[in-house]
Parts: structure tokens; sequence; C-alpha cells
């Protein structure tokens, strides 16, 4: 990693794990494959911004800590890329228990358990559906139709005011990680 640390990626531990190298990953990779509008990749980092924005909105008053999860829910991508839904089926169930190693020991890192509650999960997952719609209508091409179809239609009050950013991937990982400050600072 660029922080110096060596990261095991079949056992990772927690403490090779640095906030910096996530934020620094995650920025570097592109939600849709690079399929998007805009003159730069729409990020993995962007996307978890948004996600904890709208369970923010959804779940209000949502603690810190599950805030934080939801800001963290795609963090493995930071050493193993983003794969659109069809390409991780096809890697099969290997790709899931990689992914799930890599959140343990992210979570464990950041003072959350090692496995999400389910509950919350599903929460954290409905709020990715809500963004990959906005993602979907407003950067990728999909008309509202499809995106309906896709990721279901969203409550208007939940997405209303937000939009979706594109920025430069030295300020997408500067937002994420004063993000994750300012949650850690919560808990």
């Amino acid at each position: 990693m660029l922080s110096g640390r060596r990261l095991d990626l079949l056992d990772p531990t927690p403490v090779d794990i640095e906030i910096e190298d996530i934020a620094h990953g995650l920025a570097f990779v592109a939600r849709w494959n690079g399929q998007t509008r805009g003159d730069y990749a729409y990020s993995v980092a962007e996307h978890s911004l948004l996600v904890e924005a709208l369970f923010a909105r959804m779940y209000s008053p949502a603690p810190a800590k599950w805030r934080l999860a939801a800001l963290l829910h795609d963090a493995p991508e930071y050493v193993i890329g983003d794969m659109i839904s069809p390409v991780k089926a096809a890697v099969g169930p290997d790709y899931g228990k990689l992914d799930d190693r890599l959140a343990a020991a992210i979570h464990i890192r950041f003072g959350l358990p090692a496995e999400t509650p389910k509950r919350i999960k599903a929460r954290i997952k409905k709020a990715d559906r809500i963004s990959a719609w906005m993602e979907a209508t407003q950067i990728a091409g999909f008309s509202i139709a499809e995106a309906n179809k896709f990721f279901g239609k969203p409550d208007p009050s939940v997405i209303d005011g937000l939009d979706i950013h594109l920025r430069a991937p030295v300020k997408v990982r500067a937002a994420y990680t004063a993000r994750h400050t300012e949650l850690l600072a919560q808990l």
C-alpha cells in the first residue's frame, strides 16, 4: 500500500489497514466500469459518500457507527476493485468470501463489529440501490423507467437536493478521508 503497509489479501489483519490507503484506492476505482458521462470517472469513494448521506437521511437519527459502516460498505474494493454484479456472480462464492474477510478486517480496524448486523446491512443496501438509481439516471445513460426496473423507484424526498458529483480523485480522496474522520470523532 502507499502507506507502506503490506496487506495479505487472503488473510487481512486490521493493523495493516489505513484509511488513507482506502480513500486513495476508492478515489481511483471507477463505478460502472468507467462508462459514465463527465470529465472524471465516478469513483467508488464518491459513491460511498453518497450512500452514507442517503443512509443518514433515510434512518435519521442514524448512529455514527452505522453511518461509518455505510461509508465503508464498499471499502474492500480499494484493493479488489469494483466488479459489476453479473461478473461477481460469474466469479462465484469465493469473491464474496474474499470481500467478507477484507470487510471484517476493515470494520475491526475502525471499531465496528466484524460483521454488520443483517438489519443494518439491509438498510445500507437500500441506500446503495438508491445511489445506483441516481447514478444510472444522472451519469450512466439509463432512462428513469430502466432505472426503476433495475433498482426500484426511490422516494423523491430521500433524493431531493442530492446530485451526483464528479470530482478529481485527489478531491474525492480528501472528502472521503474527512468524512471518515468526522464519523470516527462521533463514535
